[in-house]
């Protein structure tokens, strides 16, 4: 039986195996999922036909805070990832759980929207269910596929990577069809949202989109599975952003030149309707299945994320011990994982895909503010080891374009904050009941983040 506290003595522990190009796939994977596949009419309802254009801001945007991640993964690769590093710089034990639990609810939503997209438009195309019914099954096969290792998901996810940019580069290949025989009208690249203005219809979109732009935060909790995190993981996340960039600008500039904006705004399938109507034929239905296995991935990879955090915070004391058991053969954090789908049933249930797209964004920029001030801060705090440093005005500058926009004037609904705070609120009573009751201090232990990985 395994220990249920983890430790110097623990007899399990997770396993290192997870090399450069394997990391930089896994990236891509959660960056090119359900982000692109099923919110691309929900960000030209935003920005109109010039829906290319909240992608790339996003992805400027959040190349600024992705350069704070590349620095503090190097100097402590744990599992914990922005817990970790909020308990470094702040010190505070109640600010480290909230960072932490954040991050953890942010996974769980995404892979919530991810199971929700599930029954729309693509599904469609081969059955009709009722929407929970499916996504709760959808949960079911994807915490088997965690449960039966890092190893065996890592490998769905590379399969499932391979697939969904598959898809992804039909539409690329679809455009530049479009464009040699003259289809389309690209003129409509340049055109915004009459009611929102060029201006705020950008940056409503942005901050939308940014929950297709994930993935780096979800491959920090892996740095403890990782051959060398510090040599790797910068290479893989700026990899994985630059092919993503490019991909997504083709993809996004296809669809506003081949669909008319309020097509893609109604359909909960929008890359299909870009099938559709192309000149170049390719079944709907393979598209469908592709995107079905494209949602999917990212919620395989959100809930590997979520799982890997709270295992993390239950062997530094954040959360009782429990939490921190792995399965002696499989080497996963079974009760970890088992807790993580819990939640994530209760809000599909509960919640649409728009609205827990959005509370993911919301938590993951409050996050990200957290995490841009953590890296100036830690400067203080030198590593023995070599590791990539960023320069300073961009986790800087990040922390700011994080913090406005999470603010209201993006156009964001009461609703998403109400369910945000209502999360939160939920990790700040189990925080008070762990460090009542269970004696829990609710930080890091001290000196547990120095600990060189084995």
């Amino acid at each position: 039986m395994a220990e249920t506290t983890a430790g110097p003595a623990a007899p399990h522990s997770l396993k290192r195996v997870i090399g450069r190009r394997t990391l930089l796939l896994f990236v891509v994977g959660d960056i090119l999922g359900a982000g692109i596949y099923a919110l691309v009419g929900k960000v030209a309802g935003h920005a109109g036909g010039a829906l290319w254009l909240p992608f790339l801001v996003a992805f400027v945007l959040a190349a600024l805070t992705a350069t704070a991640y590349a620095e503090l993964v190097g100097k402590y690769p744990k599992a914990a990832g922005a817990a970790l590093y909020a308990n470094r710089a702040f010190g505070i034990p109640f600010v480290t759980f909230l960072v932490a639990f954040a991050v953890m609810m942010s996974g769980v939503t995404s892979a919530s929207a991810a199971a929700r997209a599930f029954g729309g438009s693509y599904l469609g195309e081969f059955v009709t269910l009722p929407t929970v019914v499916g996504a709760f099954g959808f949960l079911a096969l994807v915490t088997l596929v965690n449960l039966a290792g890092i190893s065996e998901s890592v490998k769905v996810n590379v399969v499932l990577t391979v697939i969904e940019a598959f898809g992804l580069l039909v539409i690329v290949a679809i455009g530049v069809y479009a464009l040699l025989t003259g289809e389309g009208e690209p003129s409509r690249a340049l055109e915004f949202h009459p009611e929102h203005g060029a201006f705020m219809g950008v940056l409503g979109g942005t901050a939308l989109a940014f929950y297709a732009l994930l993935g780096f935060e979800d491959s920090v909790n892996l740095a403890e599975e990782a051959k060398d995190p510090a040599r790797d993981f910068p290479r893989a996340l700026f990899g994985g952003l630059a092919a993503a960039t490019v991909i997504y600008m083709a993809v996004a500039f296809t669809a506003t030149m081949l669909v008319e904006t309020e097509t893609l705004v109604a359909s909960t399938g929008p890359l299909l309707e870009v099938v559709r109507v192309a000149g170049l034929a390719f079944p709907p239905k393979l598209f469908a299945l592709i995107a079905l296995l494209a949602v999917g991935n990212t919620a395989l990879i959100n809930m590997i994320m979520a799982s890997r955090l709270v295992y993390g915070m239950a062997r530094e004391g954040i959360v009782p011990g429990a939490f921190a058991v792995v399965h002696p053969r499989r080497a996963t954090p079974w009760v970890a994982i088992l807790f993580t789908v819990a939640v994530a049933a209760v809000l599909v249930a509960t919640g649409d895909v728009a609205g827990l797209a959005d509370t993911t964004v919301l938590l993951l920029l409050c996050v990200f503010t957290m995490v841009n001030v953590a890296v100036l801060v830690l400067r203080r705090d030198p590593v023995a080891h070599d590791h990539f440093r960023a320069p300073s005005w961009m986790p800087a500058l990040g922390a700011v374009v994080c913090l406005v926009l999470a603010l209201p004037v993006t156009g964001r609904g009461a609703d998403v904050y109400a369910r945000a705070g209502l999360l939160l609120g939920v990790g700040a009573v189990l925080w008070l009941v762990n460090r009542l009751f269970m004696g829990g201090g609710g930080g890091l232990r001290p000196g547990s983040e120095r600990r060189s990985p084995s």
